[in-house]
């Protein structure tokens, strides 16, 4: 413990000999870039009708959309907080940003689907080179006093560019289903990207870890190769059916990861300059809030990915509602942000359990009222349960960032960063599969439920819109709505009909087809609202997981302690 406060000592004393008088300008330039980078891991999802139908792109292509991106950008985190700390922090981002900015408008003037696939994927790599350096430009840049307020300010960001996408992208796109307005979501970074680099360039000082030396050539292979084993299969599973391949490729990532481990163990212990530090993992703040951030954002990204899904697919809603019945959750979160910045100092890990407390609470809210109002829920009956979940995110994000990376070097800020937030990407992956396979599952179920349900009503709106017509007719019409609803519920593609299930051209305005569209409108606001309403239990039980385990937590860092009563 001495040792770990004369390292304190030492870290606190070149802090503030070098403290940049520009700290919170190079704050605000480097989160403007992570709120893109996250805002385009959700916004994409609003877009991806109007791309199809504009581009004439696959269902594959389509998914390649969203799975290139993901996938990059985990698979180089560590390797981009790593080369902010050899190459200086302050080049990589204005590097990373450079080439999302390229990649934005490339995506954007895309002509085919090959291409925007293909800078989806640059995308997600400059992602990657650019996002660890926020952390670890906040690591290295403000004292312990003021670092509360700027991981708050990163948790608020975090938190909004989260769940912000869905409205951001209504917006942008509108009603336009066919046109070129989803190009726009990916040009808006353009001029964004610009102002970055020009004031990142003037305004950012450079720093890097001095004792850092070379590139661990070999440790990026090794890690690069296991999270490839271990992210592939979870952004490609549900297309796969979950073959044999998915589970035995997620196994083996175990190994080659563990590999990694002893490889960088004899690394250091040569001397030599790892990719990622394990003395990381000695402090029990770092190795037991790792858990917990893995745990944490299994359950924030799930959550919105099937509620937006609700949402849209299944209560009708546009992207720009949809995106609206966010808004209480992003106020939430942004409260919440700012509240942790008061708590926390006062509070300190209670304030991880107030957090987790309130997004259990809301979870719990928001499946009493999805079971009662079922279908016919509003955007109102939702936003109590919403506002406190984006409490309960603010009051989280900002205080376990702070309580993990308290007790990490100056030197080993890079690798951290790209540490933590491979943690958070791996987990918010872990989180969205395992969510996907439980509500699609539940989707069938619930589906065949449904039909029987609305299946009295449309046989009385069959038989008023064809007078006359013999029983065996309508029993035949009903029969056909109730298979066919369930097997366009259970398929991958919901764009492409169930064999023997494709409505003439022009039915829907026919008297009968009007009755079958709304008993299919109505089926599948059931639908929907009853998978999720099951789903949730998921994440309620990983936010009540997050609860226990910030139990397991140091109460006080010693090391900020040591460092604030130098500055005092």
């Amino acid at each position: 413990m001495a040792q770990t406060i004369d390292d304190a000592a030492t870290d606190w004393t070149e802090q503030a000999t070098g403290l940049d008088p520009r700290r919170w300008i190079a704050l605000a330039i480097v989160l403007s870039a992570g709120f893109m980078v996250l805002l385009d891991t959700s916004i994409v999802n609003v877009a991806i009708p109007s791309i199809r139908n504009n581009l004439g792109a696959s269902f594959a292509q389509i998914q390649w959309v969203l799975a290139g991106y993901t996938l990059a950008y985990a698979l180089l985190l560590i390797t981009g907080g790593r080369l902010g700390d050899l190459y200086g922090r302050k080049r990589l981002f204005m590097i990373g940003m450079g080439g999302f900015t390229l990649a934005s408008a490339l995506c954007g003037l895309a002509p085919n689907a090959v291409v925007l696939v293909g800078s989806r994927v640059i995308q997600g790599m400059m992602a990657a080179l650019m996002f660890p350096q926020a952390l670890s430009v906040i690591q290295v840049s403000f004292q312990p006093r003021e670092r509360g307020a700027a991981l708050g300010i990163f948790g608020a960001i975090v938190g909004l560019a989260t769940i912000m996408g869905p409205l951001a992208g209504g917006l942008i796109i509108g009603s336009d289903t066919t046109g070129g307005a989803w190009r726009f979501v990916f040009l808006v970074n353009v001029p964004i990207g610009l102002v970055s680099l020009a004031a990142a360039s003037w305004l950012m000082r450079e720093s890097w870890a001095p004792q850092a030396n070379r590139l661990d050539l070999v440790g990026v292979a090794i890690a690069s190769f296991g999270m490839f084993m271990l992210v592939f299969p979870l952004v490609e599973g549900r297309d796969a059916n979950w073959a044999p391949w998915t589970y035995a490729s997620m196994a083996a990532s175990g190994v080659v990861l563990g590999a990694f481990a002893l490889y960088e163990l004899s690394v250091s212990r040569g001397g030599r300059s790892p990719l990622v530090q394990l003395r990381l993992f000695r402090e029990r703040a770092f190795s037991v809030g790792s858990v917990i951030a893995a745990v944490f954002f299994a359950g924030i990204p799930a959550f919105a990915f099937t509620f937006s899904l609700m949402l849209q697919a299944g209560l009708g809603f546009t992207a720009l509602q949809a995106g609206l019945t966010f808004v209480p959750f992003s106020i939430g979160t942004a409260l919440g942000s700012a509240l942790s910045v008061r708590l926390a100092p006062r509070l300190g890990k209670g304030i991880l359990l107030l957090g987790s407390a309130l997004l259990t609470t809301g979870m719990l809210v928001n499946i009493t009222v999805l079971h009662a109002a079922g279908g016919g829920v509003t955007s109102l009956q939702l936003t109590p349960a919403l506002l406190a979940s984006g409490l309960g995110l603010g009051c989280v994000i900002a205080p376990l960032t702070n309580i993990i990376l308290a007790g990490v070097r100056r030197a080993d800020a890079g690798s951290a960063s790209g540490m933590l937030t491979t943690v958070m990407q791996v987990g918010g992956a872990f989180g969205v599969a395992l969510m996907g396979v439980i509500f699609f599952n539940l989707l069938g179920t619930s589906a065949d439920r449904a039909a029987i349900e609305v299946a009295p009503s449309l046989r009385a709106a069959l038989v008023a819109v064809q007078p006359g017509a013999p029983a065996a007719q309508i029993n035949a019409e009903v029969a056909t709505f109730t298979r066919c609803y369930g097997q366009l519920a259970r398929a991958k593609d919901s764009a492409v009909p169930p064999p023997g299930c494709a409505a003439p051209t022009g039915a829907s305005h026919t008297p009968v087809g009007g009755a079958l569209s709304a008993a299919a409108g109505n089926a599948r606001a059931t639908t929907f609202t009853d998978s999720e309403t099951r789903s949730l239990f998921l994440p309620v039980g990983l936010f009540a997981s997050t609860f226990l385990l910030v139990l397991l937590l140091p109460q006080a860092r010693r090391r900020d302690q040591s460092a604030e009563l130098l500055a005092a």
